[in-house]
């Protein structure tokens, strides 16, 4: 889940117009709901009210952050069960299987790194310096082996990892960095200078994601890729890399068996960072300042050389997204997406203090409760015009995974998907009276959210964050380098009662402390009567959307236009 602001609802406001003819509640298939081994789910309650409520927003929320559940995690027993109670669900609202089974399988490689017995270990001049794992740095590997290791790579300085061609920019021309260890600047060009012509300017870019720069070091050849945290352009603190960094990692199962990545991947903080360089006679202010300008070339630090060990235990299973359909009673063959991610971080027996447990009771148990109750409302009917294809959606925390399968390998044509919805996660907070556009401007559904927005008695307005290249940090952003359209949308946080400074202080506190934490838990005090707002809105959206016959695009000049376009055409 991105780092939120008040009442995230990560949001393309199409919806679920749907769920059977007379909102009735069929007996689960157990069969179908364990045929992947897993210990059975709570049973679905009963329909407790057709409408949005805030009780029944809680009691999805306050199963799936359970410690039955265990953190969600992907490939573990608590994943299974998280599992078996959204495909219970499905089934209760009527929700049918697609392509015979309600899990959509994604093959998945575990990782588990062995601190004890790897290293990362910088040779300075001679002297050897093993970085302190966690407080100095965080690594491991996309190669699905036992043991990854490499010597005495030259260190080179990249900037920001960036080939452009389109913004006429490259920080690796002229430099061959096969087998040497680039070290890279978080987010891209533009973002401290504000330099509209520079990118975005202030607003992240895709360039700016740390997974764009893993992969494109890997193009570039380098035995490993580290990444200079910075709090501020990051958007999140070193805790965060942190605890999502260490434990058992997820990434798909890749077919050179992840052989085309770099040995190491990982994360060093910016201390370490401006040590290092001060080691080699450089200096991380000056290279960042130069960094920021057309024509800058990557710099060698002469006397420092990486050697690195990771020692993991390598587990393949297979996980699984979570998808049902609504069939349209008129366009059958034309779909409504609406998705969440259902993972979260687990159990880490390493975390200090009592509690193991990160419960991801906001990140993202709320959003997957806002999918089944939009769901619900829609229960009762009349069916909609267009199918409605719900997936909720696994791995999102280890790199949008789930979603970059289903994308990948989707159960219906691309096509032939109108749009979709990612809701990733909702602080309980009160309504807010405005409601945030992140992405502002990149399509024709800004505009039907305006129109519910305001007759909600809400006003939108564009991402006041968006240097923080939110728009790229969530599921949806998967389907939409695919061509289809998603709107991205936050509650806002300029709050009724208290507004702004109320909105702020709010989501601080909720990063500060209990953003992948254990401290991100489940409370009975909950005010959620902004989340019961927001969801009713797109409950409005979606019903206008999937009884319609027109096919929302985004902008014209839009990054994703072209493919949308493309695959109209049949191309």
């Amino acid at each position: 889940m991105r780092q939120i602001g008040i009442v995230a609802l990560s949001a393309s406001l199409f919806a679920l117009a749907a769920c059977g003819d007379g909102g009735g509640s069929p007996p689960v298939d157990t069969g179908v709901l364990q045929a992947i081994g897993a210990s059975p789910a709570p049973a679905p309650a009963a329909i407790a009210s057709p409408e949005i409520t805030a009780e029944d927003l809680k009691r999805h929320i306050r199963t799936l952050s359970s410690d039955e559940f265990e953190g969600r995690a992907p490939t573990t027993p608590g994943g299974a069960k998280t599992r078996d109670y959204i495909a219970a669900e499905y089934q209760r609202l009527g929700f049918e299987p697609v392509g015979g089974s309600y899990f959509h399988d994604v093959p998945m490689v575990e990782s588990t790194l062995d601190p004890a017995n790897s290293f990362l270990r910088i040779d300075v001049k001679g002297q050897a310096r093993d970085l302190a794992y966690k407080t100095e740095a965080v690594f491991g590997t996309k190669r699905a082996e036992p043991e990854v290791a490499f010597e005495a790579s030259d260190m080179v300085f990249v900037g920001y990892g960036v080939v452009a061609p389109e913004h006429q920019w490259n920080d690796y021309e002229g430099f061959d960095v096969r087998g040497k260890t680039v070290v890279i600047l978080v987010n891209d060009p533009g973002f401290l200078t504000n330099d509209e012509a520079l990118f975005g300017g202030k607003a992240m870019t895709y360039y700016g994601r740390w997974t764009y720069k893993y992969e494109e070091a890997a193009r570039q050849g380098a035995a490993a890729a580290l990444i200079v945290h910075d709090t501020v352009p990051a958007a999140y603190g070193w805790n965060v890399v942190e605890g999502s960094w260490s434990g058992p990692q997820i990434d798909l199962q890749r077919a050179d068996n992840g052989a085309s990545r770099a040995a190491l991947e990982g994360w060093i903080t910016k201390e370490t960072a401006t040590s290092l360089l001060a080691a080699a006679g450089l200096d991380l202010d000056e290279l960042t300042a130069a960094a920021n300008k057309r024509g800058f070339k990557a710099v060698p630090m002469p006397g420092l050389k990486a050697s690195a060990k990771i020692t993991q235990a390598i587990k393949r299973s297979s996980d699984a997204n979570v998808v049902g359909v609504l069939k349209g009673a008129e366009a059958p063959e034309e779909y409504v997406l609406y998705m969440g991610h259902w993972d979260h971080l687990g159990v880490d027996p390493a975390q200090a203090g009592e509690d193991k447990i990160f419960n991801g009771a906001v990140d993202n148990a709320t959003g997957v409760a806002g999918v089944l109750e939009i769901a619900e409302k829609f229960a009762g009917g009349p069916r909609p015009r267009r199918s409605i294809l719900l997936a909720a959606v696994t791995a999102e925390e280890s790199g949008l995974l789930g979603s970059a399968y289903l994308a990948e390998n989707p159960p219906v044509p691309l096509e032939r998907i109108v749009g979709g919805v990612n809701i990733d996660g909702v602080l309980p907070a009160p309504p807010a009276k405005d409601i945030v556009v992140i992405g502002a401007g990149a399509s024709a559904l800004e505009d039907i959210l305006k129109k519910h927005a305001g007759a909600a008695g809400k006003y939108l307005r564009p991402d006041p964050d968006s240097e923080k290249g939110y728009f790229y940090r969530s599921d949806h952003i998967s389907l939409a380098k695919k061509g289809v359209p998603m709107l991205y949308a936050d509650a806002g946080s300029d709050l009724i009662e208290g507004g702004e400074a109320a909105g702020k202080k709010f989501a601080d506190e909720y990063t500060a402390v209990r953003y992948h934490q254990p401290a991100d838990e489940f409370s009975e005090d909950w005010d959620l009567s902004g989340m019961v707002q927001s969801m009713t809105i797109l409950h409005a959206v979606g019903e206008e959307i999937a009884n319609s016959s027109d096919w929302p695009n985004w902008r014209e000049g839009n990054e994703f236009r072209a493919i949308r376009d493309a695959s109209r055409q049949g191309n």
